[in-house]
């Protein structure tokens, strides 16, 4: 293992699957030690075990990050494991693609509980804790949905609008106390994100989408910046995309 990370404590929510996975896995690489959060507890102790397999320490803290018990927990247990919490990378989130008069109102709540409460609630409780330390790093992965509206996901670009907004109004609020805060915006990932709610396992097997691996190096990067420097903002595309 490299050493990047060394001595750093990180909390990944929606860490089963996807960008937050392949995300727990470049932070352990470099000496990171983690805490997994997720539903999926069979996920997330296998992912616990390859990361203690590369050398690494991983904690488990199975819950909805809807709910803030789960963040409270995933806090405390990074303090009662590895006594420090040095980065948050709020990963966890849930899309439906639809129309806005065949979007319920159900799905809305679905979705911006999902994407915007969890960002909000784990940042709340993480942020103390980093103002103490006096140092930190917040991560949003929001999307390219979070800078451009599309059609078909105006209630999905919301809540990413939003995710991008709290982390521009953070960084402003949080950088006099040593803390970093970025967003990290890709396009289309080859994930089980939305399957059956606007994606199928065909069409995202078949994609020049973007890889989960490519949008956790770029987490990567901004996890192991120097000091005196800050990652904002990334926007992420698939070298396939269209010029037209």
């Amino acid at each position: 293992m490299a050493n990047k990370l060394s001595g750093k404590a990180a909390i990944i929510t929606g860490a089963s699957a996807g960008i937050g996975r392949a995300s727990a896995l470049a932070l352990a690489s470099e000496g990171a030690s983690l805490v997994l959060t997720a539903r999926r507890k069979d996920r997330l102790d296998g992912l616990a075990s390859k990361v203690a397999d590369l050398g690494g320490r991983a904690a488990v803290v199975v819950g909805d990050a809807r709910d803030e018990k789960c963040a409270k927990q995933a806090v405390a247990a990074a303090l009662e494991e590895f006594n420090s919490l040095d980065i948050l990378i709020n990963n966890v989130g849930v899309g439906n693609y639809k129309n806005l008069v065949d979007t319920s109102a159900e799905e809305y709540d679905e979705m911006m509980d999902a994407n915007m409460r969890s960002t909000f609630l784990f940042t709340r409780h993480a942020v103390p804790v980093m103002i103490d330390q006096g140092t930190g790093t917040i991560l949003v992965v929001s999307s390219m949905a979070g800078v451009y509206g599309f059609a078909g996901e105006a209630v999905y670009c919301a809540t990413k609008f939003a995710q991008v907004g709290f982390a521009q109004a953070l960084d402003n609020e949080l950088r006099p106390f040593g803390i970093k805060v970025g967003a990290i915006c890709p396009g289309g990932v080859k994930t089980e994100f939305a399957l059956g709610k606007g994606r199928t396992e065909k069409g995202v097997a078949e994609s020049g989408m973007l890889e989960a691996e490519d949008v956790a190096g770029v987490i990567l990067l901004a996890c192991t910046q120097s000091p005196q420097s800050r990652i904002i903002e990334v926007r992420m595309r698939t070298m396939k995309e269209s010029l037209t």
